[in-house]
């Protein structure tokens, strides 16, 4: 096996089919690509952030599978951004009209769209403007609602398309309003 190295400091820029390629090659690597080209390579999460992630992703996919109004990703699946970013949310949904608009061929790709709704999950070594920067693009790139989760702090910034985010301090839950009715994430199950 061939590992990858890329000194601080050094930026890979790629076109977004060398991404694809790259990312086909590389399987066992996370891997975005910003809209301006560079590829960020991310480690592997740690224990804890790994369970957080699984208890939200479940909660999305149980309520996914009993409303039957779109599908739930989870952090593995890369969404090509309309300008240009190819990224991976910790868990996403889109409704079904926008998943059966794209061809057959885009849903075994990475689907060239933006999910409706997104949640980011904040690990104790990320930094917290980027990721609140990385909120920002997904709105840029269509998003409706979205949720940056950080469980050091207890807090959960809610990102609505075209309207200031909303900070919410120790909330037990959020929901999913309009876009995702009935669905209620259980944050006592994150803090």
């Amino acid at each position: 096996m061939l590992s990858l190295n890329i000194p601080s400091g050094v930026n890979l820029k790629v076109s977004e089919e060398e991404f694809e390629r790259f990312a086909v090659a590389n399987r066992d690597l996370r891997l975005e690509r910003t809209q301006d080209g560079e590829m960020i390579v991310m480690p592997p999460t740690g224990g804890e952030t790994g369970n957080l992630n699984l208890k939200i992703a479940t909660q999305l996919l149980i309520w996914t599978e009993q409303t039957q109004l779109g599908l739930a990703f989870d952090s593995s699946t890369g969404f090509r951004l309309p300008k240009g970013a190819t990224r991976s949310p910790d868990a996403s949904w889109v409704s079904n009209a926008k998943w059966d608009a794209l061809t057959a061929e885009q849903k075994k790709k990475f689907p060239p769209l933006c999910p409706e709704f997104i949640i980011e999950l904040r690990s104790p070594s990320d930094n917290l403007k980027t990721l609140q920067d990385k909120m920002l693009e997904y709105l840029a790139n269509g998003l409706e609602l979205g949720w940056l989760i950080d469980p050091t702090n207890k807090k959960a910034e809610i990102y609505r398309a075209g309207q200031n985010k909303e900070i919410l301090d120790n909330p037990t839950t959020i929901t999913g309003e309009n876009l995702l009715p009935g669905f209620n994430l259980n944050l006592s199950k994150i803090w």
